[in-house]
């Protein structure tokens, strides 16, 4: 399918843009069928199986994520990053409607949603790729920014009101009913994204063409390297990362446990961080572009890391929720201007395998620091692993601060 020519110079501005509306919307309904989809899955793996295999339905969708996710990025610049989006919602589609189909008819136990998980970890090595890849192709440099903020409060929307329309498909017809919806929410992008019309790259730009796989992953990996921004900036979010990923999950399960604030409690911390979150999106959203934007970046990050810090000190419930909007609010902010950095400095034609790298980072690579989070909780304490989580986020912030590239990495006007 040939995507049409948007002429840069007669885009509007990215919120009153309907084709970008129309690519917000078709990522908001993929997102939130995402989170029914996940919550269906959990429900059914603990329904058919003990404890210890629904952690293994659960993981089973991480290891071809992670093996195929720098593969993916490839193939997302190779075919074009809306070619490869609306056939990853199609897949994805399929997949979790002929599971529930089964479930409706039977009761195969785990396997099929085993065989799910695989799918959706396989899937989503290019799907995650080229959904940061499209936004390029969609609107003029200068809106990325507020593409970039407008994803972020889908984002938070999704995951406000997925996991209760989960709750609620379970609870009307089991987890056959709960996959169904999830099924029918990423359907609905598919014609949106059908619609959506998308920028090709000259034919100069466009990677890969007589190359094998592995050239234009090595081209993409020396992208980086070379580059006087995105190579510091991955490394920046690297550190913010593995610094905010445990205590921010299973230092916050723990946190809450020996507070004597309950899962009520952690609903509560968990709510105040997603409210901060938003609201930096929203900044952006609003904002369109902040100035030196790296230096913003490099302050924020330093003073989010002094804010994960003071997480696991704080003696009260409401000090927690008070802490945890300013977390979001700060590591938001730092967040979605890392986003807004790769996104404007990357070469387009090779934002999928930029994008493939940052997101091997954050969804491949940091969640192993959960377990030595916890281990390291039940050996030393909450205080001091959060303060070294803390260190180790401040070590993010402290890199945008002193590469002088990074720090004066501007967003286009």
């Amino acid at each position: 399918m040939t995507a049409t020519l948007l002429p840069p110079a007669t885009a509007p501005q990215a919120h009153r843009d309907p084709n970008v509306r129309r690519w917000l919307a078709a990522y908001t309904s993929s997102m939130l069928g995402d989170n029914v989809y996940y919550l269906a899955l959990s429900w059914a793996a603990v329904r058919a199986g003990t404890p210890a295999q629904a952690g293994l339905v659960m993981a089973a969708s991480a290891l071809p994520r992670a093996v195929l996710m720098l593969g993916g990025g490839v193939v997302a610049d190779r075919l074009g990053p809306r070619r490869v989006v609306i056939g990853s919602d199609a897949v994805r589609c399929a997949a979790v409607l002929a599971v529930a189909a089964l479930l409706f008819l039977t009761r195969p136990g785990l396997w099929p949603l085993a065989l799910l998980a695989l799918v959706f970890g396989a899937v989503d090595a290019v799907f995650m790729p080229a959904v940061g890849a499209l936004p390029a192709r969609l609107t003029e440099k200068g809106q990325l920014a507020r593409v970039q903020g407008m994803r972020g409060l889908a984002i938070r929307f999704s995951s406000v009101v997925g996991a209760p329309l989960g709750g609620l498909g379970v609870a009307v017809g089991g987890a056959a009913a709960a996959f169904a919806l999830a099924g029918l929410l990423i359907a609905v992008s598919v014609p949106l994204l059908l619609s959506v019309r998308a920028r090709d790259l000259p034919k100069d730009d466009t990677p890969g063409a007589a190359g094998t796989v592995w050239s234009d992953l090595c081209a993409g990996l020396r992208h980086i390297r070379r580059h006087r921004v995105l190579a510091p900036l991955m490394l920046a979010i690297a550190l913010g990362d593995l610094g905010f990923v445990g205590p921010l999950n299973v230092g916050l399960t723990l946190l809450a446990d020996r507070r004597g604030w309950g899962a009520a409690g952690m609903g509560w911390v968990l709510a105040g961080f997603g409210i901060g979150a938003g609201a930096a999106s929203l900044l952006l959203t609003v904002r369109g572009r902040l100035p030196r934007a790296g230096l913003v970046t490099g302050c924020a990050c330093t003073a989010g890391s002094v804010a994960v810090g003071a997480l696991g000190f704080v003696p009260t419930l409401a000090a927690a929720v008070g802490t945890a909007v300013l977390v979001g609010l700060l590591t938001g902010l730092s967040g979605a201007l890392c986003g807004a950095l790769l996104q404007t400095h990357s070469d387009p034609a090779c934002l999928g395998r930029v994008t493939a790298v940052s997101s091997l980072i954050s969804l491949g690579l940091t969640p192993l620091s959960m377990p030595v989070a916890a281990a390291a909780i039940g050996t030393w304490g909450l205080g001091p692993v959060y303060a070294v989580s803390a260190a180790v986020c401040g070590l993010g912030g402290l890199v945008a601060l002193v590469v002088p590239a990074l720090r004066r990495a501007e967003l286009p006007r």
